[in-house]
């Protein structure tokens, strides 16, 4: 993951971290390359498309609705069920949701929140961002449903093309009520305080804050109403779990290969924090001359884990703010700017430790993290369909 180089310093953390002071320079310096927030032109790319919508000349970006000026959203009854809303939100009635009409229901108190872009298949995030929007049930209930509805269908634009839509869908119930401390799904219109641009789903995308990255369709345009029982996500047909919740893991930043005996060695990484929660993040040190790890072991539960330092909530967030500061009514945030805990779910964490007193030879260096169950990494979901967990490895050799 591409994490900038500013953003860190300044912040205390040697301190944290407890070492002495040419020890304190070597962490201060490592840490000082490290960004919370990713700037929009950085974040990693998943998409689907030919050609995609915001590659395309702006004329033609402003006749098909993928321009603010132009944008609508339909909220739209499942015609194949028996789902009854009385006040559709149609393109084809001439009542759609317009931009104005969303900033409209944002108000002067719009939807602010944390959230890491990840994909379940792939092995590290996207990309941090600060999402704003509106709760997806504001539009709905403009829509005045009625009667009759189990799940909300939605997907975007797609060259109305039938066989490059990308569809996704949630129980009614999530979408209407949040789970305790959980934020609500969002049509999402800014990131990083900027309007989404196209690479990221602009003009409009779904944010689901506890979910895979296949559940916040970009690029934005229906939202169906269904009394269908199932999901129609297109993630299904991949032999994807479509309904995880975001698995808590960690993955190195700074990792040298080849460090000569007796120089501490500064190691960084990032936490995906997930629905589980984010307690501590080890790391543990295998010469490789001692062979193969015990098959009936195969998440290394036995082996001899350090903890590390997690890093506390940064002064100077990154991500383009301007001065680095958080906006105000950021959610689960205090009056004065600081997290009401930390780390936060949803979210990413950095951590950091000096490894120091290694004789010469050849390693390998694994990071796990534990949750606030107690669950080491990979558990309790190891299996990859529901979100990739896998314990991170990384060669080093120590040369004398």
């Amino acid at each position: 993951m591409h994490l900038g180089t500013a953003g860190f310093a300044a912040m205390g953390y040697p301190s944290l971290l407890r070492a002495q002071d040419a020890d304190r320079n070597i962490l201060e310096e490592t840490i000082a390359d490290l960004e919370y927030l990713t700037h929009h032109n950085e974040f990693e790319l998943v998409e689907r498309g030919n050609p995609l919508p915001y590659k395309l000349p702006p004329e033609k970006r402003l006749a098909i609705g993928m321009e603010r000026e132009s944008w609508k959203l339909d909220v739209i009854a499942d015609r194949e069920t028996n789902a009854r809303v009385d006040n559709p939100l149609s393109r084809e009635k001439g009542t759609a949701l317009d931009f104005k009409g969303l900033l409209k229901l944002a108000g002067k108190r719009p939807t602010r929140f944390l959230k890491v872009m990840t994909c379940n298949n792939m092995a590290t995030p996207l990309g941090m961002g600060l999402w704003e929007g509106v709760p997806l049930r504001e539009a709905i209930w403009a829509a005045r449903p009625s009667a009759n509805i189990r799940r909300v269908f939605y997907y975007g634009h797609h060259n109305e093309d039938p066989e490059q839509m990308f569809r996704s869908s949630l129980p009614i119930g999530r979408v209407l009520e949040d789970p305790p401390g959980d934020h609500p799904v969002i049509l999402c219109y800014k990131l990083n305080g900027e309007w989404l641009g196209g690479e990221n789903g602009g003009p409009v995308r779904i944010i689901v804050p506890e979910a895979y990255g296949f559940k916040s369709v970009k690029w934005l345009k229906t939202v169906v109403l269904t009394n269908a029982p199932a999901a129609n996500d297109t993630y299904a047909s991949g032999n994807n779990d479509i309904d995880s919740w975001m698995k808590t893991m960690c993955r190195f930043i700074h990792k040298p290969t080849k460090v000569k005996a007796g120089s501490p060695i500064p190691l960084t990484g990032l936490a995906q924090v997930g629905v589980g929660g984010l307690e501590k993040v080890q790391v543990w040190v295998k010469p490789q001359q001692d062979g193969e790890w015990p098959k009936d072991d195969p998440y290394f539960t036995k082996a001899p884990w350090q903890d590390t330092t997690i890093l506390p909530p940064p002064e100077k967030w990154g991500g383009g703010l301007p001065g680095g500061k958080l906006p105000t009514d950021v959610r689960f945030f205090t009056a004065e700017g600081k997290p009401a805990h930390w780390p936060m779910r949803y979210t990413i964490a950095h951590w950091a430790t000096l490894l120091k007193g290694m004789v010469p030879g050849k390693y390998d260096i694994y990071c796990r993290t534990i949750d606030n169950g107690g669950n080491a990494q990979p558990m309790p979901r190891p299996f990859r369909k529901s979100g990739r967990n896998k314990i991170e490895g990384s060669p080093i050799t120590i040369e004398g």
